[in-house]
């Protein structure tokens, strides 16, 4: 008589249906390792209503060294996959891009992959702040990009003490993107909270799953099932589907 009690809760629809950070395409970076994989991830993440994906693979100094022609080549493989099960999904890729000399030489050779409208996906370390961060955003600025930073909630170096970067920051007009995973309290408490406060404070202009595999889907339909997302909609106003 009980059994109505642990039923599961059907997950909810996302508030966008474009997802612009996922690592699906296949094995060019520590996301999905193979087409088979990266489009079963794919039709989970229809499941939440995405309709159009732009896939970011990293692109980062010495580990994932990716250019356009290696991510095309890759996603070309999944679109295949995709063609083969009869998925229509509109997807394609931009890239997340790590700001390191790579970052910097991909720069002088006229040779990035930026979202649609000329946004651009850009990480920081995760140890500290790349050296003179302002300048860097000003730059890409005057160069017709529109910088994100990706995920900022999960930057220690400001979450733990200097949330007052994130203003500045966000004021001269770098962009934030926030992770799914990290509303959903998969990485922890302090990446949660953090998200939080950006929420809260109007800092979130962008939201991405950062999808890598099963888990982190196991971990997005929960989050959608949960009082948490509930709470959390009523300050979501995220810009992906205008991309």
């Amino acid at each position: 008589m009980f059994d109505f009690f642990k039923k599961n809760k059907e997950p909810q629809k996302l508030c966008v249906t474009t997802d612009i950070h996922c690592h699906v395409v296949p094995g060019i970076d520590d996301g999905s390792p193979d087409a088979v994989t990266s489009a079963d991830l794919v039709e989970r993440m229809q499941r939440w209503g995405i309709t159009r994906i732009i896939a970011s693979p990293h692109v980062t100094e010495a580990s994932f060294e990716n250019t356009p022609q290696i991510m095309d080549n890759a996603l070309a493989s999944l679109k295949e996959e995709l063609d083969r099960r009869g998925n229509g999904i509109d997807i394609s890729h931009s890239a997340e891009y790590r700001i390191d000399d790579y970052f910097f030489s991909q720069i002088e050779n006229d040779n990035l992959c930026p979202l649609p409208g000329n946004f651009l996906l850009i990480e920081n370390s995760f140890i500290q702040e790349p050296w003179d961060l302002d300048r860097i955003v000003f730059d890409l600025k005057i160069k017709g990009f529109k910088p994100i930073l990706a995920h900022p909630e999960r930057y220690f170096y400001y979450a733990e003490g200097h949330r007052d970067r994130y203003k500045k920051l966000h004021v001269n007009g770098l962009m934030f993107q926030i992770n799914l995973l990290s509303l959903a309290g998969h990485y922890g408490k302090a990446e949660k909270n953090t998200a939080e406060y950006l929420l809260e404070n109007d800092m979130v202009d962008f939201i991405g799953s950062d999808l890598h595999n099963h888990t982190h889907a196991d971990s997005i339909d929960a989050y959608l099932s949960s009082r948490d997302y509930q709470r959390h909609l009523r300050h979501l106003i995220p810009r992906n589907d205008s991309i």
